[in-house]
């Protein structure tokens, strides 16, 4: 009899197990302009695996002066098909949920920051929002505001985003997820976020623990550290987020599917900390200084001769070719991230962006960071 009952036990622990674990969210940011990105950078729509994710989110649309959501390429996004095609995802992985993100840096804040503090444009906002989702079979609503009273906003956004989610979810009850995406350090929690209130009715929390440290330091430093001595490192974000009141439930952790550069200012000086004045040189697909999406930096590193360092003391590898120094996620780093997220009982991890993974597996098998996460998760 006793033999039964610790079977009966062992079972149902094992299922209160496997439903923690699923419950677990692995979400996918998607930077819709990567369509137009050059030769084997271009990421359509089609592109993503939806077996890999829980949850993908379109990025971006925008606001116009009214407090409407405003589509922002439309062409793109309505005539090409991208909000119907990447609803149609569902179709295999019917477990999966979409939802569509406003805002992100180039809106800024001032819109955001107007709309928060006027009634009548908190309810087109809304509205508009709920149209939107409706009409193209969305699941849900990202409000990433970059950032409330900074850039343009007031201090009053911090507690107008409160208001702002609350009649959104008043107004969406169940029907629909809603999240936002947040600046991560104990500062950004500090001057935009009351994160009680906020965690009261959002799904989720889209911590962006990344962009820690960049070119604009003007020494090296790293993206993402999971540990640092001194300065932000994402345990000390996640810490931070939890000791303001935030259900480690509802935290996701961001984990950057790409890499920060640097140009050294002596080439023989290339540890964590050397001076860097500039940023590094821009990569083939996403042309921009300062950075290289994860695909662009495996294969860097797979063609050509860089220093690869595991820097330890922070959980994450960094390399060095010249008078260039990239601070990136590898699967060993991200690993070390996903075990966290499990130890600290947090809701999930989120990429930015999948669009920047080794889609393609031109250095290896496609998606390796991303499977990285599902596996471990």
């Amino acid at each position: 009899m006793m033999h039964s009952k610790i079977l009966t036990f062992c079972y149902f622990l094992s299922v209160g197990l496997k439903i923690a674990a699923s419950d677990r969210k692995i979400v996918c940011y998607y930077g819709s302009w990567a369509v137009y990105r050059r030769g084997d950078g271009a990421f359509k729509v089609d592109d993503i695996d939806p077996r890999l994710c829980t949850h993908i989110i379109y990025s971006f649309v925008g606001i116009d002066q009214t407090g409407s959501i405003k589509i922002l390429d439309r062409r793109n996004d309505v005539d090409n098909g991208g909000f119907r095609r990447f609803n149609q995802l569902k179709s295999k992985n019917r477990q999966l949920k979409t939802l569509i993100a406003v805002g992100g840096w180039n809106e800024g804040s001032e819109r955001f920051s107007k709309m928060a503090e006027n009634p009548a444009l908190r309810s087109n906002f809304i509205k508009s929002a709920m149209n939107l989702m409706n009409t193209y079979g969305f699941d849900g609503f990202d409000i990433d505001w970059e950032y409330p009273a900074q850039r343009g906003g007031t201090p009053r956004d911090k507690a107008n985003l409160v208001t702002v989610v609350k009649e959104f979810r008043k107004a969406v009850g169940n029907r629909y997820l809603l999240s936002i995406a947040t600046g991560a350090t104990a500062n950004f929690i500090a001057s935009s976020y009351d994160v009680p209130s906020l965690s009261k009715y959002l799904d989720f929390i889209n911590v962006m623990t990344y962009d820690l440290h960049g070119s604009w330091d003007q020494v090296t430093g790293a993206n993402a550290p999971l540990i640092a001595a001194s300065g932000s490192s994402v345990s000390k974000c996640i810490e931070a987020w939890i000791s303001n009141g935030a259900s480690p439930a509802k935290l996701i952790m961001g984990i950057p599917v790409y890499g920060r550069t640097f140009t050294l200012s002596n080439p023989q000086v290339h540890g964590m900390g050397a001076p860097a004045p500039q940023p590094g040189l821009a990569g083939p697909f996403t042309v921009e200084a300062g950075m290289l999406g994860y695909n662009e930096v495996c294969l860097e590193l797979k063609t050509n001769q860089w220093n690869i360092v595991w820097y330890d003391a922070q959980k994450i590898p960094y390399a060095y070719k010249g008078n260039q120094w990239i601070s990136y996620d590898n699967q060993r780093s991200v690993s070390s991230k996903v075990e966290y997220v499990k130890q600290h009982k947090l809701g999930g991890a989120m990429i930015w962006s999948i669009d920047t993974d080794d889609f393609r597996g031109k250095c290896g098998k496609k998606y390796p960071i991303l499977t990285t996460i599902k596996n471990g998760l």
